[in-house]
């Protein structure tokens, strides 16, 4: 049993690694659902067990963002946020400032994923009116939003997963990461500015772009229900239980169906959660990972510096993706220090702007730009990308020395 657990384990990580399955049209998804479902019918995991496997204040704290920024998206405020941008009168490069700006702070209080899924579409449209390129636009939105999102907790999955299971506090962890997400999002700028300064280096003319719905009463509310949030995370109610409460305010509408903001949830995300959560538990159980933990230990390889947690977030996050990363490591590495978990949250975050497949925000923005007609190479990408991720990586890593989270 032991064998077929590893082999099961160990296939789920190539494929979330390819992406999908060859030849069919099963995502990370789709795979990490299959696995578990194997590995529950081969009685790897009791049935009755199964519930003790999935770590459930993670996924009710990841939907319950989900509805909020769901509401906000159904106010128009991303729609009016895309068409503000490329609507401003200037040369391009004030337009790349924006793009990063606004797609920064919207994902360190949202969750990355649902920003950039909103935001792309209209992007596309406004930049085609004003005769724009916009790869480097759409390349400054996924970058800005990794970064930003790495200064909360709340900003992408596995910042939420961290933070659930680590037990870290909102507002301190805000301040230790918020000084590296503002670097990584001033790297981002300069390093696209450089790599795309041909296309962005000509004085465009203003065009006039048709607003969108966006209902200022519907927004306000959500403003008010987003400070409210941010206020409950400073107290002792679970986070969770924050999020849910805001959510439950929020779906209270005239205009708006439930079902309409339900149907926003990501449950793709909540399945690979979900499921990854039960094949590593099912791994876990064989004590191969303990084995593999005391050897590292023992030869001092235990990523708790930032010379090793570095490289093995570099390398993690841009192949199995950052998000299946995180849930291997925090199931293999237990009694993880608090200052490790910040570095890990961080790093494993901005690690995710070296190549196109280190993100799910990465995927979105190609997914939704193909639809407008706009394709995203891997090598374009790749010109601002790595030199956005190693500088930015080496600042953080520098700040969480100097600040004492991590020795070098």
């Amino acid at each position: 049993m032991i064998a077929f657990i590893t082999i099961v384990f160990a296939l789920t990580y190539v494929g979330m690694a390819l992406g999908r399955v060859p030849g069919l049209r099963i995502d990370r998804s789709g795979i990490a659902m299959i696995a578990a479902v194997v590995l529950v019918a081969a009685g790897a995991l009791p049935v009755d067990e199964l519930a003790g496997g999935i770590h459930f204040p993670t996924l009710l704290l990841l939907g319950g963002l989900m509805i909020v920024s769901a509401r906000v998206g159904a106010a128009g405020f991303y729609d009016a946020s895309a068409a503000w941008i490329a609507r401003q009168a200037g040369r391009p490069l004030r337009l790349l400032a924006l793009t990063i700006a606004v797609g920064g702070l919207l994902s360190a209080v949202l969750v990355n994923d649902i920003v950039v899924f909103a935001m792309t579409p209209l992007l596309c449209r406004g930049l085609a009116a004003r005769k724009l390129d916009p790869r480097p636009f759409l390349f400054g939105l996924a970058a800005a939003s990794n970064a930003g999102s790495a200064a909360t907790l709340i900003g992408n999955p596995q910042n939420i997963l961290i933070g659930q299971i680590g037990n870290l506090g909102f507002w301190s962890y805000f301040v230790s990461a918020v000084v590296p997400a503002l670097a990584a999002l001033a790297v981002a700028f300069g390093c696209i500015a450089l790599a795309w300064r041909s296309c962005l280096s000509v004085s465009v003319a203003e065009t006039s772009i048709a607003p969108p719905q966006f209902d200022r009463l519907q927004a306000g509310a959500c403003g008010v229900g987003t400070l409210a949030l941010l206020v409950l995370f400073a107290t002792s109610l679970p986070r969770e239980i924050s999020a849910l409460l805001i959510a439950a305010c929020l779906i209270v509408s005239r205009t708006l169906r439930t079902r309409q903001l339900l149907d926003e949830i990501d449950l793709p995300l909540l399945i690979l959660f979900a499921s990854l959560f039960i094949v590593n538990d099912a791994f876990a159980r064989t004590g191969l990972a303990e084995q593999a933990m005391r050897t590292l230990v023992a030869h001092g390889l235990l990523p708790d510096r930032i010379s090793l947690l570095t490289p093995a977030t570099l390398i993690l996050s841009n192949t199995i993706g950052n998000v299946p990363a995180v849930v291997m490591i925090l199931k293999v590495w237990q009694g993880i220090p608090p200052g490790v978990l910040v570095g890990l949250a961080v790093l494993s975050t901005l690690a995710g702007n070296l190549f196109l497949v280190g993100s799910l925000a990465n995927l979105i923005v190609v997914e939704r730009a193909q639809i407008e007609g706009v394709r995203l190479s891997f090598a374009d990408h790749a010109k601002a990308g790595v030199p956005i991720t190693l500088v930015s990586m080496s600042l953080a890593g520098l700040w969480l020395w100097a600040v004492g989270f991590m020795p070098p």
